[in-house]
């Protein structure tokens, strides 16, 4: 493990692999470097042609989190961690650690090609949206010490895992080790902000983006997933849209690995359709 600091102070746990262009993986809820199995195999394939880091979002790990919490800290965060692998580098994120990733593109040159996975926008009816006190009711949550009904809350209301899922899931190991990280979850919350009501996403928010960009889903994902990510390829310029055939939220690594080392390597050319 290494450590970069970021501009408020806060520690940046990352760990780097492999040799060659720099890739940088952001993750998405709940998930950090010792509970990402999919960014883990990622970076494994990738490492024969990429240096790929992967990093702990604030507040999860072995990062640090100075507050108050904002969402620009976690660009600054992302933004040190591309200074330490040099300055210029591919970044693939994941869920809303995609929508991070875009943000940080809004203002850092630095961000080469930018691929994004399933970032969970809900823009039209098809699943219902976020609660508007979403943010509050988590944060109150955590503040009484119910982590374990925060998680569920997230799973239930923002993830859609069925409630009988989200019960069984109590029972395992890796229910702890959310709990831990449970705090974090109203920060995807403010990440995603309105993004999540069932409304068009606005046209100019990340219309300044001019790293090419490729925007994948699964087929077999949510209706609302794969729609999101059609109306986020839509609004930005130039971006590229992939559906992953037989994939889910939960990507193969295997099947995205070479799709992104097409997309960050060969100039001017589409994915292979999958």
């Amino acid at each position: 493990m290494q450590r970069v600091i970021s501009s408020d102070g806060t520690g940046i746990a990352f760990d780097r692999r492999g040799e060659g262009p720099p890739v940088v993986l952001v993750s998405g809820a709940l998930r950090h470097r010792s509970l990402d199995p999919v960014a883990e195999r990622l970076a494994e394939l990738l490492a024969p042609r990429f240096t790929v880091y992967r990093y702990d979002r604030r507040g999860r790990g072995d990062s640090g989190d100075t507050a108050p919490y904002a969402v620009a800290r976690e660009v600054e965060d992302l933004e040190a961690v591309i200074a330490e692998a040099g300055g210029s580098v591919f970044v693939c994120g994941f869920s809303s650690g995609a929508v991070i990733a875009l943000d940080a593109a809004r203002r850092l040159p630095g961000i080469a090609r930018l691929a994004l996975y399933e970032p969970p926008f809900v823009v039209d009816a098809t699943r219902p949206p976020l609660p508007e006190d979403y943010v509050t009711r988590l944060d109150g949550l955590v503040a009484r010490g119910r982590r374990g009904e925060a998680v569920e809350f997230f799973m239930t209301r923002a993830a859609g895992v069925p409630a009988e899922a989200v019960a069984r899931s109590r029972s395992t190991a890796g229910w702890r080790a959310f709990e831990a990280v449970a705090h974090t979850l109203a920060y995807d919350g403010a990440v995603m902000r309105t993004t999540m009501a069932g409304r068009p996403l606005p046209a100019d928010r990340w219309s300044c983006v001019t790293a090419p960009v490729l925007v994948a889903d699964g087929g077999r994902s949510r209706d609302y997933l794969r729609t999101g990510a059609r109306a986020l390829a839509a609004v930005l310029p130039g971006a590229r849209h992939l559906t992953l055939e037989g994939q889910s939220h939960a990507v193969d690594p295997a099947v995205l690995a070479p799709v992104l080392e097409t997309f960050f390597t060969v100039p001017q050319q589409r994915p292979p359709s999958l």
